[in-house]
């Protein structure tokens, strides 16, 4: 008897663990994900021009104004130009697989919502908490740079100059040390403070309003890089070139400076990532989000190689060290240049004025589809009644932007993006491998070309090569924000997920925030359930519950479950 009790209790566990392990890995259905994006309550403004402009208003900001500098200077010299480069092609790889994807999956959530449907919960989880690191240190990074060009353009334009107190961070990064260091004389950073939460409240009175700002900075920032390119490649001088590639000196320069460069500056491309998360605001999302990825992406690559290489050129790298507006310093050595100077540090401010808009329209919408699927609490999914913007993570991701931008130096910023950023493209890039097994048949506006493999496999290794050469400390702050993010799914998100627990629902809840008919499969064979005929649920009775199996065959209903609540809006 003890014997039986002692099997039975055995057994039990392991049907417990079997459980939790299919939960972990169960996947949200297309079908579904699609029929939420069909029943947006979003404003459906944007065009394939304003996706576009989303991309360019991302890209071009802090990675170009401010950190071509800090790359050139610490890490890779004048082959800064040569790391341009190859984080461009990295980009370029994952920006195909990000185009197939959303033409695929045409919803806000970007890397999130694509993980969730091909590599299930935890990994969507795991995801969406990197994208909330990525985009929120971003804008702080973007608003940091801000700050350095408005104090640059007060003393050029008006020979005003701002206390150090007020304008830089407490705190500095020894990059050679790996260390941080007191900023003797300098409290908090009240300009990027300022910026964070006024581009907050623009974002707060709706996308189509943020989006004419965002084209006019765009097409001003645009010119301002051409100004400076064919402005300054007159103060070219050849000997700066030299040594093209600087000796290595610890983990600086040579070969590996150049790879750790392109690290560094990646954070430059990252961006075009944006786009996606306005895919349900997008008019003709499965056609213009591939557009507005790739087109942005290749503008933006090429503009960046032209200042990479007349900014080398005007200056030696070595000067370069520690500054945050590095094109206006390297001109002030330059005759005749004051009014050159004064038109790029507009441009930088109207430029990194988009990034922020961009970035935290992006971050709070990564929350809001997260919190529609249950990993976060349901006010973070509702919408402003008038703006119909989501209103409390926008609040939310602007005030920590303005704390993290206020204290913190712009270089520790930057990398813990970068970092977050090529998890996220390697995951997209697995992604795209996947949705051609599981999917093939599924409407694509875009194809990566050369099949599943030729482009996506070296997206992922390379951007996989990258991250590991980041510095220890910085992937040590990434390993902590993502552990953190395991133990509050493993409280919250696995407790109140919709695919896993549909109890939890209300039929208001459900008739709210759209159909939600998916759950795990509780036995053995790992399947997923999706909803039948999830476009007929809920048309005569807006009460209807969608009945989902939970058994070991499909076609086995009858020890099915009905589990899963779902009603059409």
């Amino acid at each position: 008897m003890t014997n039986n009790n002692d099997h039975a209790a055995e057994g039990g566990a392991r049907s417990k663990w079997r459980r939790i392990l299919n939960r972990l890995v169960a996947r949200k259905p297309l079908e579904v994900i699609l029929s939420e994006g069909r029943k947006t309550q979003m404003n459906r403004v944007l065009s394939r021009l304003d996706l576009i402009a989303v991309g360019i208003g991302a890209i071009i900001g802090t990675g170009i104004f401010v950190l071509t500098g800090v790359a050139a200077a610490e890490n890779a010299g004048p082959a800064v130009i040569v790391s341009f480069i190859i984080a461009g092609v990295i980009s370029a790889l994952s920006a195909f697989s990000y185009a197939e994807l959303a033409s695929m999956v045409p919803i806000s959530g970007s890397a999130y919502t694509y993980t969730y449907a091909t590599m299930g919960e935890l990994m969507s989880w795991i995801i969406g908490w990197d994208l909330i690191l990525e985009y929120l240190v971003g804008s702080a990074t973007v608003a940091v740079g801000w700050s350095a060009y408005i104090v640059s353009f007060f003393h050029d334009a008006f020979n005003v100059k701002f206390s150090a107190t007020t304008t830089q961070a407490p705190v500095i990064w020894d990059s050679k040390e790996l260390a941080f260091k007191v900023n003797h004389g300098s409290y908090i950073n009240i300009p990027a403070m300022f910026v964070s939460l006024m581009v907050t409240a623009f974002l707060l009175m709706g996308i189509k309003q943020a989006s004419w700002i965002n084209k006019v900075i765009v097409c001003i920032k645009i010119l301002v890089v051409l100004l400076f390119i064919f402005g300054a490649c007159k103060f070219v001088d050849p000997d700066n070139y030299h040594p093209f590639v600087p000796p290595r000196e610890g983990n600086s320069y040579g070969v590996i400076g150049i790879f750790k460069g392109a690290q560094r500056v990646f954070f430059a491309y990252i961006g075009f990532d944006a786009v996606s998360t306005a895919a349900q605001e997008a008019k003709d999302p499965q056609k213009d989000l591939p557009w507005g990825i790739c087109a942005s992406l290749g503008i933006c690559t090429v503009l960046y190689i032209g200042v990479a290489a007349v900014m080398v050129g005007i200056i030696s790298y070595s000067e370069l060290k520690g500054i945050a507006s590095p094109l206006t310093y390297a001109l002030q050595f330059h005759d005749n240049t004051k009014w050159l100077r004064i038109l790029i540090e507009i441009g930088a401010i109207c430029g990194l004025t988009s990034v922020i808009l961009i970035g935290m329209m992006a971050q709070p919408r990564i929350l809001y589809t997260m919190a529609r699927d249950g990993m976060f609490p349901k006010i973070f999914g509702r919408l402003h009644r008038r703006f119909k913007t989501p209103f409390i993570p926008t609040l939310i991701a602007g005030l920590v932007c303005a704390v993290l931008s206020g204290v913190l130096p712009v270089d520790i910023l930057a990398d813990m993006t970068s970092v977050g950023t090529l998890l996220a493209f390697i995951l997209v890039n697995i992604g795209v491998i996947i949705m051609r097994f599981t999917h093939p048949d599924a409407e694509r506006g875009f194809k990566v070309p050369g099949g599943p493999f030729l482009i996506p496999i070296p997206g992922a290794v390379i951007a996989l090569v990258i991250l590991v050469l980041s510095d220890g400390p910085t992937l040590y702050r990434l390993l902590i924000w993502l552990a953190i993010g395991v133990v509050v799914y493993a409280f919250y998100g696995y407790r109140h997920s919709r695919v896993g627990n549909p109890e939890r629902w209300s039929e208001d809840d459900v008739a709210y925030f759209g159909d939600g008919g998916v759950i795990f499969d509780g036995d053995n064979d790992g399947h997923e359930h999706k909803g039948q005929g999830m476009e007929n649920v809920g048309k005569s009775d807006p009460s209807a519950l969608l009945t989902v199996g939970n058994n070991q065959h499909h076609n086995d209903s009858n020890a099915g479950a009905n589990v899963a609540a779902s009603a059409r809006e």
